[in-house]
């Protein structure tokens, strides 16, 4: 089964840090656009980040100025999370857009994505 492996999450106190990673399993990340989603409890899943295939990256307002995402040389993706807080709790997912749409493009649609993980927990609590 094709899908990508996220890991990384854990327990953190307010304030602190984290750093998830994405890498796919079976296939490569590489060539389209990678976004992070989180699923708090009682919410719907929403997107909080997105680097395109070009390395363009954009952020939900909630966290804007707090995580970076990032490629490295092995088309891995990563979340850096700091200054987290209670409201960053989350099982966070990441996933690859279905299509390329150009070298700045990020997909906004969740459906627009596919080979979703098992999600990896963040709680951010003292």
């Amino acid at each position: 089964q094709l899908q990508v492996v996220e890991s990384g999450g854990g327990l953190v106190q307010p304030g602190g840090s984290l750093r998830l990673s994405c890498a796919g399993s079976g296939f490569t990340l590489r060539g389209r656009a990678v976004a992070w989603f989180r699923r708090a409890p009682g919410k719907e899943r929403e997107r909080v980040s997105c680097i395109s295939s070009g390395g363009a990256t954009y952020y939900a307002d909630s966290v804007r100025g707090r995580f970076a995402i990032s490629r490295d040389n092995a088309e891995n993706t990563h979340l850096q999370m700091n200054s987290l807080k209670p409201e960053d709790t989350a099982v966070y997912y990441c996933a690859r857009a279905k299509r390329y749409i150009n070298n700045a493009g990020c997909p906004i649609r969740e459906t627009e994505y596919e080979y979703w993980g098992q999600g990896t927990q963040v709680t951010v609590s003292s």
